[in-house]
């Protein structure tokens, strides 16, 4: 059992990966697969399994393993040739490879393949590879698992919003007459009924020493349609005060504005601040509301996209979501709600938290594993 210096190239071919228009693609079962992930379906593949992805600009260092047919977009690069060597050992290696990779582009981050298969490197035999295999995939299984919990749990939410809110089947509803396409007690309104919404800020990066504290600063990208942690910059106190930043509380709906996350969906974990291409729905009513207002901001976020306007970045303002046309329910309907999906986003809550603890784990490992420091 070896390891033997090499090239990335001598361990992986990497491609640039297909056009795709949202306007060509077509209903079907075959994942696309961009640089920042599963984006999207059609029904033709351009690349059969094992597949591994990672980005070629934009999100640089994620790195995807694909065991179906997929698409890969061309904002990544995908393994058409592993020499030899175990495919998902591959995905970890790439990862390991491009964790701390500097672009030399300045505006846009981004690789190329050709510099890429150039990179210095070390690599085991097929033995040790599977080895090390066995050790991450075990987090990653597990990881996966919670992700797909996770799905069924949101599903489970969605489809009790859309029973009581949009076929308005909810509890009692046989026994509730209906006036001008409404359900008694319901008034048609906007978001601005229920929420108020403020912007983020950016902190001064003149001054320094106002990073580096404990306070979240969300930005679009790191937003994950679940519950937000942590955030890869974090700011001080006093980097707070001297800022356009706000500091918004936990469990607060921060919904993206701007750019190609328009409509992405959070929930703030703890306290935090955001970006100012960030939207945040404050309840006007009931702290609980924000249960409510993720599900109805989950519903309406397509339409919400198909509002954006903008010549360079599609966008959608603060006053276009304001003024989002939905019916009102009751209040003691929308308690009915906020008290029947409050166990079941908690429970989201705990199964992401744990996924993003296994996730930790697991890229602690992987450099120890991958230079050989951790034998198994």
């Amino acid at each position: 059992m070896s390891w033997d210096h090499c090239t990335l190239g001598d361990v992986v071919t990497l491609k640039r990966g297909h056009d795709l228009p949202n306007a060509k693609r077509v209903s079907g079962n075959v994942p696309v697969v961009s640089s920042s992930g599963f984006t999207g379906s059609h029904n033709e593949a351009k690349a059969q399994p094992p597949g591994v992805v990672t980005g070629r600009y934009g999100t640089i260092g994620e790195v995807f393993y694909v065991t179906e047919p997929y698409w890969p977009l061309n904002t990544a690069l995908y393994a058409i040739d592993f020499h030899g060597n175990d495919p998902r050992f591959v995905s970890y290696f790439l990862r390991n490879q491009l964790r701390n990779y500097q672009s030399d582009k300045a505006a846009v981050p981004g690789v190329d393949r050709n510099v890429l298969h150039k990179l210095p490197a070390r690599c085991p035999d097929l033995q040790i590879q599977q080895r090390i295999v066995s050790v991450l995939s075990t987090y990653d299984d597990l990881i996966e698992n919670n992700r797909r919990r996770i799905a069924l749990l949101e599903e489970a939410a969605r489809l009790l919003y859309r029973e009581w809110f949009i076929h308005f089947r909810f509890p009692g509803h046989e026994h509730v007459k209906v006036f001008d396409g409404l359900p008694e007690g319901w008034q048609q309104g906007s978001i601005d009924n229920l929420f108020k919404t403020s912007s983020g800020g950016t902190p001064s990066r003149k001054r320094p020493e106002f990073y580096g504290g404990d306070i979240n600063w969300l930005k679009t990208q790191e937003m994950n349609d679940g519950f937000v942690f942590f955030s890869d910059e974090k700011i001080t106190e006093e980097g707070l005060k001297g800022s356009s930043a706000k500091l918004f509380p936990k469990n607060t709906v921060v919904v993206a504005m701007y750019g190609a996350t328009i409509g992405r969906l959070c929930i703030l974990a703890n306290p935090s601040t955001t970006n100012q291409a960030c939207c945040a729905l404050l309840p006007k009513h009931d702290v609980k509301d924000y249960l409510f207002g993720f599900s109805m901001m989950d519903y309406y976020s397509k339409a919400l996209k198909d509002r954006g306007q903008g010549a360079a970045q599609n966008n959608v303002s603060q006053q276009v979501i304001k003024s989002f046309e939905i019916p009102i329910p009751s209040r003691n309907l929308i308690s009915g709600y906020n008290q029947s999906v409050e166990p079941i986003l908690e429970q989201r809550r705990v199964l992401q938290a744990q996924a993003e603890q296994l996730a930790k784990a697991r890229d602690l490992l992987l450099p120890r594993l991958m230079d050989g420091r951790l034998e198994i």
